[in-house]
């Protein structure tokens, strides 16, 4: 009786698709994350884009600008709510709205979402050779001598600005121009406060040392792969030809369920560390069909190493569950791995880890796991419910949006690093991106950008960038990382060998 109440309630085959593991892929058109996906219609609500935007794709949107200009906002994507006033201009408008002045500093929301969207336009070393070239005419820093009054007022200011671009988009200062524009302009003012070549010298140096961690970590996922691969294919004929007790289990690594979510969230914010939020734009880059400039980066520098990386783990840690499960001989061992990754999930949840709760959830539904009915029979899974109602895809995941607002709102007011952590289901979050890049065109009929968009697209973007700044506040158990990284894992088809 309990097996047929599980196949009929826990799974509802009829009413809600199975989730299945993701598949990136850097166009957006083929790779699509395969998570279950509503009506285009319905993608928008309640936090996707807004709806007066699809309405501002087809108009010529003019400029509109506050009387007192911006001001300065808070972090990335900051003010986004309200929004900075351009809705739409001419490239060279949003250029020229860039530019400090003496008495004129760009508010930061708009810094963030001009920088994170015009490199569809202009590529960043252009942009920034174009925003010294004006800063130079304006300030006249290619006369002698210069009004030391008023290279002063404008110094800091072009200082900020730069300082900024750095902290944010670090890995656009990879290429030498970069640092050669940013010295030039420095070079240009110096004259006027030595002080400028010392807070130079001060970015220039934890540039270096934020660049040189980026590396580093762009090399642990090689080698995690690397491990990875040859661990598992190194072992898949021994978990075919031995009896399961000779393998190592998750049980005999860890067996309690909030050590190893601390562990699951360690690694889910090392990879989020190492996304940038311009990968988010390079992912889904595409020929705009208003647009007659060519792209201004190919194929090779289109970089969302870090991004396909985490969706590599969410991928891994599905199939790591799900072989997990699979694996025991016996029924009520089995089981007692179910009610151990629902345990694991629940943690997650408490943590704010939905994107390992959602991996562990997708891989108890892999048709190798749902299909051991008598093996659900025997376990306790009430819990596993309430878990696959907050993660239920109906109502463009409602359930989900809402639980992860209370998250947010946590985070915003918690004492406790413990209660800071933020981690959203990522492939929601590239869907909704994805879906309003596909929803609105970059560029509308007059030839203005529609900077509309990407004020969304910043406040989303935004918003992840906050989240991925938290640093784990668990210990670390490199037992447990190891095997979470290295332990193999079947394939779905891999896995016709289980037992039912």
């Amino acid at each position: 009786m309990r097996g047929r109440k599980r196949t009929r309630n826990a799974f509802s085959r009829q009413r809600s698709p199975r989730l299945h593991p993701l598949h990136f892929h850097s166009q957006a058109r083929r790779g699509m994350p395969q998570t279950v996906c509503p009506a285009a219609g319905t993608m928008f609500t309640p936090s996707g884009f807004s709806p007066h935007l699809a309405s501002t794709c087809s108009e010529a949107d003019p400029v509109i600008e506050d009387e007192g200009g911006p001001q300065e906002a808070q972090g990335p994507g900051a003010c986004l709510a309200e929004g900075p006033s351009i809705t739409s201009a001419s490239l060279d408008t949003l250029i020229q709205h860039l530019v400090p002045t003496t008495d004129y500093y760009p508010e930061k929301a708009y810094v963030f979402t001009f920088l994170l969207s015009a490199r569809l336009f202009i590529s960043p070393p252009e942009l920034l050779a174009r925003l010294c070239e004006t800063c130079i005419k304006q300030q006249q820093l290619d006369q002698s001598p210069l009004d030391m009054a008023k290279v002063r007022k404008f110094g800091p200011k072009i200082l900020q600005l730069l300082t900024e671009w750095t902290e944010t988009f670090p890995t656009d200062f990879r290429e030498e121009k970069m640092v050669g524009l940013f010295k030039d302009i420095i070079h240009r003012i110096a004259p006027c406060d030595e002080a400028y070549w010392k807070t130079l010298n001060q970015v220039l140096q934890t540039l270096s040392q934020k660049l040189a961690a980026i590396a580093q970590g762009e090399e642990c996922i090689v080698k995690v792969n690397a491990s990875s691969v040859s661990s598992i294919s190194d072992k898949l004929v021994a978990f075919k030809t031995k009896s399961p007790p000779i393998q190592k289990e998750m049980l005999s690594i860890c067996n309690d369920p909030y050590t190893l979510a601390q562990q699951l969230t360690h690694i889910e914010l090392e990879h989020l560390s190492h996304i940038g939020p311009e990968e988010f734009v390079q992912a889904f880059v595409q020929k705009d069909k208003l647009d007659s400039t060519q792209p201004c980066f190919s194929e090779q520098k289109k970089k969302t190493t870090n991004l396909e990386a985490y969706v590599r783990w969410f991928n891994r840690l599905c199939y790591l569950v799900a072989t997990e499960i699979c694996m025991p001989a016996k029924k009520k061992q089995r089981a007692q791995v179910i009610e151990f990754f629902i345990d694991v999930a629940r943690e997650c949840f408490n943590i704010g880890n939905f994107n390992s709760l959602m991996a562990i959830i997708s891989g108890m539904n892999m048709s190798p796991v749902s299909r051991l009915k008598k093996t659900w029979g025997k376990a306790k899974t009430a819990k596993f419910f309430i878990l696959e109602h907050q993660m239920d895809p109906t109502g463009n995941f409602y359930n989900y949006r809402t639980a992860l607002r209370g998250a947010a709102h946590r985070s915003q007011t918690a004492n406790s690093n413990r209660e800071k952590i933020v981690i959203p289901f990522f492939s929601l979050l590239i869907k909704d991106i994805y879906f309003l890049n596909e929803g609105c065109a970059n560029r509308l009929p007059n030839g203005h950008v529609h900077f509309a968009k990407f004020v969304e697209l910043a406040r989303q973007v935004g918003e992840f960038m906050t989240w991925k700044q938290m640093e784990c506040p668990f210990e670390t158990d490199r037992s447990i990382l190891h095997y979470l990284h290295t332990a193999p894992i079947f394939s779905e088809d891999g896995k016709t060998h289980s037992r039912t």
